[in-house]
């Protein structure tokens, strides 16, 4: 490597043990130490510019989005050559974080993506056509994973109804991390596609919209589906957690697993920890493979709506529908 026309010299010993030594700690969660050991290593080796790339990986786990954005920026300019450099990738989660969206949009284009619009232009870099993704709530503590829909190349929004265990909301914005960990497959007429799993780092933007929890009575799986569909035409949503929800170890989470969603083809997976009577795709079904119609949904929707769509769903059929035990839990 070179640098001002001189010949790079390769990071000093004491440079490679205070970063090892910090990244060690990092998994330890020991984020104090580690910052006094890699600010120690940015020192020994300002030129190097993996000393302000591992400087601002340590800001985005802590989420000090100022420093991860100086930090991001120093490395960036000592890089030679940039395009596709996980260090733009890193300034772009930072500047999103931030909301400075003339530095996104140099990030992202930088890192080789298209971004519409001009860089200069101070708008958020919508309209990027990223399609859908799913993420990761809470990936220290009890994870959840739930689709979303990709509005750029570091945020998603929610479009499942996530369990209160996690949190979240249905329609809300969670800042995600860069590198997939694990992959969900779907099937659409006969053809696979495979899909990232990001981690969330944080909430980017609320939702207003409660989640309510109720047992129904559903006749049918055409019943079931009429509540998720008048849900949908109001404006919110509705699931059949009884179906939807898949309990796997966090080594099957991170690896590359099916999922029924697509053209709604039951995809059995033998990684599935789920049982019948509990959520799962084998909770929705009784003895025999029958369908069973007491139901555990997710809704979200407002308070003052949720008990006239009930109502209303129980109203267009009330011999084989029925509701009760409505409870607002996040």
């Amino acid at each position: 490597m070179r640098i001002f026309g001189r010949v790079r010299q390769r990071p000093s010993t004491d440079w490679r043990l205070a970063t090892n030594r910090a990244f060690t700690l990092i998994d330890d969660g020991r984020y104090d130490d580690a910052d006094a050991l890699l600010t120690r290593a940015a020192d020994l080796e300002p030129w190097l510019s993996e000393s302000w790339f591992n400087l601002a990986l340590l800001h985005k786990f802590r989420h000090d989005w100022e420093q991860a954005r100086s930090a991001g920026l120093r490395a960036v300019a000592l890089l030679e050559k940039d395009a596709g450099a996980p260090d733009w990738w890193n300034v772009g989660i930072a500047a999103t974080a931030l909301q400075d969206w003339p530095l996104a949009r140099r990030a992202w284009q930088a890192y080789g993506l298209p971004v519409p619009g001009a860089a200069s232009i101070g708008d958020e870099p919508l309209g990027m056509d990223l399609g859908g993704a799913a993420v990761r709530l809470s990936p220290e503590g009890e994870a959840e994973v739930v689709w979303g829909r990709r509005m750029d190349p570091a945020r998603i929004e929610i479009q499942n109804i996530p369990l209160p265990s996690s949190g979240r909301r249905w329609g809300e914005v969670v800042l995600h991390d860069g590198v997939p960990r694990g992959e969900r497959t779907t099937m659409a007429g006969g053809v696979a596609s495979v899909y990232p799993v990001f981690d969330e780092i944080e909430l980017w933007a609320p939702s207003a919209v409660p989640t309510w929890v109720v047992l129904i009575e559903a006749a049918t799986e055409a019943d079931r589906d009429a509540l998720e569909r008048l849900a949908a035409d109001a404006g919110y949503a509705a699931e059949d957690w009884s179906s939807s929800v898949r309990l796997l170890c966090r080594a099957c989470s991170e690896s590359r697993m099916p999922s029924d969603e697509g053209d709604g083809t039951a995809q059995h997976d033998p990684h599935d920890h789920s049982a019948p009577g509990r959520p799962g795709p084998l909770g929705h079904t009784g003895p025999g493979g029958l369908w069973s119609p007491e139901r555990e949904c997710g809704l979200a929707a407002p308070g003052a709506l949720v008990r006239g769509l009930l109502d209303g769903w129980v109203a267009d059929s009330p011999d084989s529908r029925e509701w009760r035990d409505l409870e607002e839990v996040c």
